[in-house]
């Protein structure tokens, strides 16, 4: 054998460059479901299916072009992990080399390097052609940089590619549009919505689905609304889906929140994405294609495209720099533990009720139920970072770690100190108040900072400025801030130190 080419479960890319030169003579397809790549995080029922099902799909894709693969069932086969699933595979077959593109997962890229290491057989990493930008090119650009921001990676990129461009000026004259794509709904809410084209599971899929119900039952999540799409086709349509029916309100709307409505005007594409079933430059380009055919608006369009070209290309290419020293960091000494109702939404916080509880029956949520809901709690609460990342990761099935990571310990807890994100994201009730209609019922009060109907998001607001005023004061983002906290008169600052404490001792027990 020449090339055992291994395929990942989030590397379903049918164009991969391990791919392109594949000699069904002397090559073969290796691909393995193992019980460790559901474990090791407590996963998400919809996560494991979304996964097995995709490259199951994958693999008879393979099939119908007469290549030979040799693909490990999970009930079907011994190996508990991946590394003794292809430490026996390579005993057997003894390959010339192993050949795949860099595993998105730090860990299972050092399993396959070490495994390989003790076989004596050579490994070559392929470049990733998914991505629009390579590792090599994020280096160089982050060369001698002191800080790294998004907007200046995202204009290098958006100058390289032409994407939404009019010659060398952004089009538009701006190069983003930010500010118009803040708004929340009026009190009538969103009215009625497009909602997302569903993929009612094909016979293969449903295989799947009762496989994960019958090995994984004590896992976290519902099956039930299981309707993602698992093959490029399905992704290419609800691309189409999205293009059509909810782009041109998705920038006005995209930070968002209402009651019962989880998908508004978001795209449903991250996992599509995650798992390489559609190119991300063809998505930023059939984006950009809407705006010019006048069906879409320039702050929606771009608003999307940034989300892409910008954010996910970054967050890739920090991942790549700094693992796996991310995992260790901890700039706000943060060690509460993650409160155990996030594991099935049973508390009387109403926003935290409603964003948990729409994760576990789909195992999704958009970006700022994530980042400020959930992410804001265990922020301003102290949770220790990696617990944090550790349920991003089982709960969501866009989650693979080159992506999860640094959004949780980046962007969300602040626990790298800013080297990502140029401050923590904070605040208090009021803004979660504003941008939705969680608080319309529940108990707390947005307003409260202490006394028995104090919302817990405000007490612990206050408190993470004080916990933290000599770290913050020199970030001039977050002076205004703590201005706000200088205001407050001694008393009520010892009040919600107080209620902050006795909520930990609660949440702990």
């Amino acid at each position: 054998m020449r090339n055992l080419i291994v395929v990942l479960g989030d590397q379903l890319d049918r164009h991969s460059a391990v791919l392109d030169d594949f000699d069904p003579g002397q090559d073969l397809v290796w691909m393995a479901e193992v019980q460790t790549e559901s474990r090791h995080v407590w996963s998400h029922k919809a996560r494991i299916a979304l996964f097995l099902a995709a490259m199951r799909h994958f693999a008879e894709d393979i099939r119908a072009r007469a290549w030979p693969i040799e693909y490990l069932y999970l009930d079907q086969h011994p190996h508990p992990d991946l590394a003794s699933a292809l430490a026996d595979t390579l005993t057997r077959r003894r390959p010339h080399q192993l050949v795949m593109v860099p595993a998105g997962d730090w860990r299972v890229q050092t399993q396959i390097e070490a495994v390989c290491t003790q076989a004596a057989i050579p490994l070559t990493v392929h470049p990733d052609r998914h991505f629009i930008a390579q590792p090599e090119e994020f280096s160089r650009w982050a060369h001698g940089r002191q800080l790294f921001r998004l907007e200046h990676w995202y204009r290098r990129l958006r100058q390289r590619t032409g994407l939404l461009m009019d010659g060398r000026q952004p089009l538009g004259g701006q190069w983003n549009f930010d500010a118009a794509n803040r708004n929340a709904f009026d009190a009538r809410g969103p009215g009625l919505l497009w909602q997302p084209q569903r993929f009612a599971p094909d016979a293969l899929t449903g295989e799947v689905l009762s496989l994960v119900a019958r090995l994984f039952p004590d896992h976290p999540g519902s099956l039930a609304a299981f309707d993602w799409p698992v093959t490029p086709t399905q992704a290419q349509q609800a691309l189409e889906d999205f293009i059509t029916h909810r782009l041109p309100l998705f920038g006005r709307y995209q930070d968002a929140m209402w009651h019962s409505e989880p998908w508004l005007y978001h795209s449903r594409l991250s996992a599509a994405l995650n798992l390489k079933l559609i190119d991300p430059l063809t998505v930023c380009q059939r984006a950009e294609a809407a705006l010019h055919a006048g069906q879409a608006p320039i702050e929606a369009v771009e608003g999307f495209i940034r989300q892409i070209l910008g954010w996910r290309e970054y967050v890739h290419g920090l991942y790549r720099l700094w693992m796996p020293q991310w995992l260790e960091w901890n700039a706000l000494s943060a060690h509460e533990p993650l409160p155990a109702w996030f594991w099935t939404g049973e508390t009387d916080m109403a926003c935290l009720h409603q964003v948990i509880n729409q994760t576990l029956q789909t195992g999704y949520a958009h970006h700022i139920q994530r980042l400020m809901v959930t992410g804001l709690f265990c922020l301003l609460l102290g949770v220790e970072p990696r617990q944090v990342h550790e349920w991003y990761l089982a709960v969501y099935v866009d989650a693979v770690e080159w992506v999860e990571l640094p959004n949780v310990l980046g962007m969300s807890q602040h626990a790298d100190g800013g080297r990502m994100a140029s401050k923590p994201y904070i605040a208090s009730g009021r803004y979660i108040q504003r941008m939705s209609n969680y608080c319309s019922g529940c108990r707390f009060r947005p307003d409260q900072a202490s006394g028995a109907n104090a919302c817990p998001f405000t007490t612990l607001y206050w408190d993470f400025l004080d916990r933290h005023q000599s770290e913050l004061a020199s970030n001039p983002r977050i002076t205004p801030q703590l201005r706000n906290l200088e205001r407050l008169d001694p008393g009520s600052r010892q009040s919600i130190r107080q209620q902050a404490e006795q909520l930990r001792k609660q949440l702990r027990a």
